[in-house]
């Protein structure tokens, strides 16, 4: 053990050298399948529609997409009957259906969390052939330079990265999100009326006999115009030892066998997801500044991104799974290619992460300190944040400075924290 631990460090000092000199290493990514729930009967549907197909998926995040993202459903409002009990809920797996909600049973009778395996192991549908392409991939491809020294001295060679890959299975989320238009037009009226009673006043108070309408249009563009509320559930792929072994032993194969793609077909509700959270976003104001009003279509798809990445950042702040961790990109001055679309403030905390291979073989990541933003640093990497002229949207990079720790390097990973 005490040779296995020296040549280990050892790896980790030559790799903290080169990763000085090489700012574009790969770390590892959980997996995202972010799908719709479409209402053909609300307003602004097809607009809302065609703005969700062309949203990526989170850019910190694998795209595990089955292909179809927007589902159709008769109800007007799909609800999680009872939050605080539903977490941690499993579906798929429920015999009790007067206990899924409607989300569960939409998602049961799609069979998303088979397929959501079946992608992981390149599964044939037609024979039932498998293969670890796609786990190997994201294992290697998602691995840092570190991951591959130690894979190199350790007995487990390659198998180590194939297990790293194992585990990103169980790091597949599925976000399922609820859109629909906000009709503001009552309240801009009423806002409008109120600036405009606002800035008679001041200018009668100024000697002036008018206002100025540039700017009373400046202020009202920023608050009229199209918006939405998303609510966004978020479930995760539920992959522990009876999910794997009953793959492994009874449905993977890599040459044909009817039995085995049988078994597949015949077991699909023994694999799962867990519910863990759903987050509203707060509809808050969207700025159309730096939008032609000949593209409504982009100020439908502005105001659906800024929505949906408002989500996502406060679930990745409140559930620990489905952090994410971002490399260091510079120590001189610390850097790090995360902002505000990932709900970076000036009150945020990240801790500093450092990698480690623990008694069992298996990468580990302990803390090596604590970083926060610098004030007039973040970067606004927003949908379209340039294009309004966002403060800090040319930043590229937000820049941190030390609460704790010391000895940081590029390569060590961030994650935020309470």
């Amino acid at each position: 053990m005490k040779l296995k631990l020296t040549l280990f460090f050892a790896a980790f000092l030559l790799v903290a050298d080169a990763l000085a000199d090489e700012p574009n290493f790969t770390y590892r990514r959980g997996s995202i399948y972010s799908l719709m729930i479409g209402h053909r009967d609300l307003p602004f549907a097809q607009e809302i529609e065609d703005a969700f197909n062309a949203m990526p998926v989170p850019d910190k995040y694998n795209d595990h997409g089955l292909g179809k993202k927007i589902f159709y459903t008769d109800e007007k409002k799909l609800k999680i009957k009872d939050e605080a009990s539903h977490r941690g809920f499993r579906i798929d797996m429920a015999s009790d259906k007067e206990k899924m909600t409607d989300f569960d049973l939409f998602l049961q009778k799609q069979g998303i969390a088979s397929r959501l395996v079946a992608k992981w192991f390149g599964r044939k549908k037609t024979d039932g052939v498998c293969n670890m392409q796609l786990v190997q991939e994201r294992g290697y491809n998602n691995a840092s330079e570190v991951d591959k020294r130690v894979a190199e001295l350790s007995v487990r060679k390659d198998a180590l990265l194939m297990d790293a890959g194992e585990e990103l299975i169980g790091s597949t989320f599925v976000l399922v999100n609820d859109i629909r238009y906000f009709d503001r037009s009552t309240i801009s009226s009423a806002v409008g009326g109120a600036l405009s009673a606002t800035i008679n006043i001041y200018n009668a108070s100024q000697g002036k006999n008018t206002f100025d309408q540039e700017n009373l249009g400046t202020m009202l563009k920023t608050i009229k115009g199209f918006n939405v509320k998303i609510k966004t559930y978020l479930y995760q792929l539920v992959w522990d030892d009876e999910a794997s072994g009953l793959f492994y032993k009874d449905i993977y194969t890599e040459q044909p066998d009817e039995t085995k793609r049988s078994n597949f077909e015949n077991n699909r509700g023994r694999f799962a997801l867990i519910y863990l959270g759903m987050q509203e976003s707060s509809g808050k104001d969207v700025s159309f500044m730096g939008i032609n009003e000949s593209e409504p279509q982009l100020m439908v798809r502005k105001a659906c991104q800024r929505a949906l990445d408002e989500n996502v950042a406060n679930l990745q702040r409140n559930f620990e799974v489905f952090k994410i961790k971002s490399p260091l990109l510079d120590v001189e001055p610390l850097r790090c290619e995360i902002g505000k679309k990932e709900g970076v403030t000036e009150n945020s905390r990240f801790e500093v992460l450092e990698i480690s291979e623990n008694e069992q073989g298996h990468i580990e990541y302990k803390r090596k300190g604590v970083i926060r933003p610098v004030k007039g640093q973040i970067w606004d990497n927003r949908f379209m944040a340039a294009e309004e002229n966002a403060e800090g949207a040319n930043l590229g990079s937000t820049t941190f400075e030390i609460v704790s720790g010391k000895d940081f390097y590029p390569g060590m990973l961030v994650r935020e924290i309470k």
